[in-house]
């Protein structure tokens, strides 16, 4: 599924990346947790293909398709979907719109059908059940007025539609409340704990991992992964601090 071989990345010109290996076979989440600064959000961008994030050496990839050879939209269509820590505002396209477009590309690449309005709307209305997000919020701008957990809701209502093979989740807990922190969890396990599928959890906290069951828990600093353990290891790490994984 997902691997990552001895990754260097800089961020103007500075190097935040600095030999980082990681293996998420199909099946698995992992969770990666971190001292702020250590790279955690550089990893993911990197993953996406945000610019300004430049890798110097190493690889990355996915179901053997080298994704940094790709643009964004083609890691996108390659299976990939990345979840931001602070999912944006597109004022003037709509949020039902933005998915149906986003979803028939995805389709498009896989060579399915389009979806028909009606067909979409369905799929829509299932998933937005599954995170408990009123279908009409779906009907506003891309993630205008909504508060921080309604948009990761949204985000994940997103992730839902266009079904990926691997997702790249950047501490989708932050902004979410407890019960909002339940039904996320939920709805990712719901989505994307399958046997073809992965998923790569970035937090800084273990109370997301109580509903998301990760299979391995990794812990970044400098840039590298440190250290390696099973679920107990967040709790070890929410208990003592980054001090004792260092």
């Amino acid at each position: 599924m997902l691997q990552i071989n001895n990754l260097h990345a800089t961020v103007g010109g500075k190097e935040i990346l600095k030999g980082l290996t990681l293996t998420v076979n199909a099946g698995e989440v992992h969770a990666i947790m971190g001292p702020n600064g250590a790279g955690k959000s550089t990893l993911s961008y990197v993953l996406g293909g945000r610019p300004g994030y430049e890798v110097t050496q190493g690889s990355a990839t996915l179901d053997g398709i080298d994704l940094l050879a790709l643009a964004p939209h083609e890691r996108a269509a390659a299976g990939l979907f990345l979840g931001f820590q602070y999912p944006v505002e597109i004022p003037g396209v709509s949020f039902v719109q933005f998915l149906r477009e986003a979803a028939n590309s995805q389709r498009k690449n896989r060579g399915e059908e389009p979806l028909s309005g009606g067909e979409f709307l369905k799929l829509a209305k299932e998933k937005a059940a599954l995170l408990r997000l009123d279908m009409d919020m779906l009907k506003r701008p891309v993630n205008v007025g909504f508060s921080g957990g309604e948009k990761k809701r949204a985000e994940m209502v997103q992730m839902g539609i266009l079904d990926p093979s691997f997702a790249v989740l950047d501490e989708t807990d932050s902004g979410l409340d407890i019960d909002a922190l339940r039904i996320v969890g939920e709805g990712i396990n719901a989505i994307m704990r399958k046997p073809d599928k992965g998923v790569l959890l970035i937090t800084h906290y273990q109370r997301l991992l109580d509903y998301v069951k990760p299979d391995k828990v990794h812990v970044l600093a400098g840039g590298r992964i440190v250290k390696s353990g099973g679920p107990e290891l967040a709790l070890v790490l929410e208990d003592q601090g980054y001090e004792a994984a260092l």
